[in-house]
């Protein structure tokens, strides 16, 4: 395959990198190579005098192939570092004319060319921090020669995205070019090529500025989840201000071959991939075009429905937010006047937008008004009448091709699609709260659901700014199904010793965003209590802890009623530990005839995550989620799982799945074990030696 291709100017020779999608610099389809290739036959051809790198399609290069990293370090990105020192060694100017994304290594194949041209609507970074990495083909010490070793650490500390005039005020490229692009940079490269020897070199540029060493590392400090690079990048600029070029290049490329094989990095390049991957659901057919789809109708105008109508609106919809209650229309019409506003105040979007916005909203209190939208949601309360009844009603006014959609987190989304006449039209699309910031839309796919339905509806996440994940029907779906074992083993661990505070203390430590029972107090624990009422009726044989029953009994509902397990006075959304709540605990442990122990936090990450990992185990059997990589991307997207661990099914695997039997087995034989009866499919991988990956495809 030809990844390099050649066309020549009045003497200056163009490469154009053609690896389509995102032109990635691959060591293992040979771009690399490619790229190295041609630039040696320019530079062995008389009749050039300059080189252009650019490339094809929508951009100049999105960086590395990260499918292409492993567990070599040095054999995966040798090929990278040779190119590099082949742009430092050749005898003729190279300018990079960079379109669309200029991003990871794609950037620094341009930081080491002789001369950097933008397009004007170009966008640079550096990101690989958020794999845990740091830019290992010389970035961490070209960027400083050319930005400033502050200006460069903030870069490569946030992995943030830079405008082409920004790049061009900071000195990272010479030239914005708003017509031809291709015309500027060989303009560019022919003019370097009359000038006076040498080649104009970035590794030969003295750094200008200073860095404040105690500051960069405090900043480094608080870019937690990531690993050492942080820490590395830091150092790496350190090496750029204080030694030779190739000195600090040896010492940036020793931290990144480090890094490499670190296990947060290995979390987090699974996390980035899986993501990629999720919407890919085989047998799907091609979404119908996304301009098929213009207005919405949001039924339900409480909080999870003003933040749908919100994301809607974003997205370009026309929506009708609909709810028999004039007050709640009220208070959804200001609250999405409130994010819009906000929206403005953050630069996300112009004035002109934000009225555009407004505009495209119509609160009504009659589901005719909305007859004819392409998009039905429903947001109703979680009461199965209710929905059934809204769905009727739906199914008599929509048209024949809209997508009726439940927005439901735990009810069979089959026996919704009953009260239509259409179930190969009915869909779960469950967003999580707050909606217009969780990036998580799991898809239910109901039994008689049709293909091209959930083909949409994954098109419609990727429109609306969501990861959509497709889930099969079951109670609570794959993230609350799985949640709610997570929480039984937080609740059994507060009746044999623990406290709030210490379980969600040894959570967070771990990495999660915020502990289980914090979780259920931001979320509301009155939302748990129905739940548990109305399996109560279905599912009576089924055991619960009575804590957080206890606790509803009380009134105490989380941080709307200013308490739960913890206390939240005025502003305070972290909570403070509650003597009174810690005493009803321990006095329901005696009720139950508990003797209460020393619980050791790893115990309670334990649990916690191998409960996780055999509910998901069983998921994986019963067809709830196609792969384990589905599970991962719904908790690092909806719970809070650490990205730098890669979710719960990775994570096991990186612990050895024998390793979570041998545990289980032991907590089975402890408080509670009926709890533990080990997954068929997790005792099967285990006994065969494999992982939950050789499931992923």
């Amino acid at each position: 395959m030809v990844t390099v291709k050649r066309t020549d100017r009045d003497g200056v020779a163009i490469l154009m990198i053609d690896n389509p999608p995102v032109n990635a610099l691959s060591c293992r389809t040979g771009v690399v190579d490619g790229i190295a290739g041609a630039l040696r036959a320019c530079a062995s051809d008389a009749a050039v005098v300059a080189i252009v790198l650019c490339g094809s399609g929508r951009c100049f290069s999105a960086g590395a192939d990260i499918a292409d990293f492993g567990d070599d370090p040095r054999s995966d990105v040798a090929p990278v570092r040779a190119l590099m020192a082949l742009l430092d060694d050749i005898g003729k100017p190279v300018v990079a004319a960079m379109h669309g994304m200029a991003f990871g290594g794609g950037l620094e194949l341009a930081l080491a060319c002789h001369a950097r041209v933008c397009a004007d609507s170009t966008q640079l970074a550096l990101p690989e921090v958020t794999l845990g990495l740091l830019p290992g083909a010389g970035g961490t010490q070209r960027l400083p020669r050319l930005a400033g070793p502050e200006a460069a650490l903030d870069i490569m500390l946030s992995g943030r995205r830079m405008s082409a005039t920004e790049a061009l005020r900071l000195g990272i490229i010479d030239r914005v070019s708003d017509g031809d692009l291709l015309t500027a940079a060989t303009a560019l490269g022919r003019e370097i090529a009359g000038q006076p020897a040498p080649l104009p070199r970035v590794r030969d540029r003295s750094i200008a500025g200073s860095l404040d060493v105690a500051a960069a590392r405090s900043a480094a400090a608080k870019r937690r989840g990531l690993g050492d690079a942080p820490r590395l990048i830091v150092e790496c600029v350190e090496a750029a201000l204080g030694l030779p070029f190739d000195e600090g290049l040896a010492f940036e490329h020793g931290a990144f071959d480090r890094l490499m094989v670190s296990e947060a990095a290995r979390g987090l390049r699974h996390a980035f991939l899986a993501e990629r991957k999720a919407p890919s659901v085989p047998g799907l057919p091609v979404p119908r075009p996304a301009g098929r789809w213009s207005t919405a109708a949001v039924v339900g105008a409480g909080t999870m429905g003003t933040g749908i109508a919100t994301v809607l609106l974003e997205a370009g919809f026309r929506v009708s937010l609909v709810d028999s209650s004039a007050e709640a229309l009220s208070r959804a019409s200001a609250t999405v006047e409130r994010a819009i506003g906000l929206a403005v105040e953050k630069g996300r979007c112009t004035a002109a937008e934000a009225a555009a916005r407004s505009e495209r909203l119509r609160c009504v209190a009659d589901l005719d008004a909305a007859a004819g939208a392409d998009l039905f949601i429903e947001a109703a309360f979680e009461d199965l009448e209710v929905k059934r009844r809204i769905f009727e009603r739906i199914d008599r006014i929509a048209g024949p091709d809209a997508m009726l959609a439940t927005n439901t987190s735990t009810l069979d989304v089959d026996r919704i699609a009953d009260a239509t006449g259409r179930p190969e039209s009915v869909i779960g699309l469950h967003f999580f709260s707050p909606a217009p910031v969780m990036k998580l839309l799991e898809v239910i796919r109901g039994p008689r659901t049709a293909p091209q339905v959930v083909a949409d509806a994954l098109a419609l996440a990727r429109r609306i700014g969501k990861t959509g994940v497709v889930s099969g029907v079951c109670d609570g779906f794959i993230g609350n199904r799985i949640f709610e074992e997570y929480l039984r083993q937080a609740y059994f661990l507060l009746e044999e010793g623990a406290l709030p505070a210490q379980i969600d203390g040894a959570m967070e430590r771990w990495g999660f965003a915020m502990g289980p029972l914090r979780v259920m107090d931001l979320a509301g624990q009155d939302i748990g209590w129905n739940i548990r009422k109305r399996r109560a009726v279905e599912q009576p044989d089924r055991p619960y802890s009575r804590i957080p029953d206890l606790l509803c009994e009380r009134g105490r509902f989380g941080q709307k009623t200013g308490a739960g397990y913890y206390l939240y006075p005025p502003g305070s959304r972290r909570g403070e530990p509650d003597p009174e709540i810690d005493a009803m605990i321990v006095q329901h442990s005696a009720t139950l005839g508990i003797a209460r122990r020393d619980i050791a936090d790893e115990e309670i990450v334990e649990r916690c995550l191998f409960a996780m990992v055999n509910e998901g185990a069983r998921i994986l059997e019963e067809g709830i989620a196609a792969r384990p990589l589905d599970i991962d991307v719904v908790y690092l997207n909806g719970y809070g799982f650490p990205r730098f661990r890669g979710g719960p099914m990775f994570h096991a695997d990186r612990l050895g799945l024998p390793t979570v039997l041998d545990r289980i087995g032991t907590f089975a034989r402890g408080y509670q074990g009926w709890a533990w009866e080990p997954s068929p499919l997790l005792a099967r991988l285990a006994g065969d030696g494999a992982g939950f990956a050789t499931l992923n495809g």
